[in-house]
């Protein structure tokens, strides 16, 4: 199981780099207002749910790792 683990945190720690990679860009970016705040939150959706299906992975490895221990 700890390579299943290992592997799910590596893959959240890559999307979490891509996202504040991306979102530091937006930021620095010069454009309008309203456009960049849009940008920024269409991107802050998109990475919840790229997150998500790994979050739901890690709770079933959670529960997993809880049962064996009991």
């Amino acid at each position: 199981l700890q390579p299943l683990l290992q592997s799910l945190l590596g893959t959240l720690a890559d999307i979490d780099f891509e996202y504040e990679r991306e979102r530091d860009y937006i930021s620095s970016r010069t454009m309008d207002t309203n456009l960049k705040i849009r940008l920024l939150e269409k991107l802050k959706q998109h990475h919840r749910e790229r997150r998500e299906p790994y979050l739901q992975q890690l709770a079933l490895l959670h529960e997993r790792i809880h049962q064996i221990a009991q």
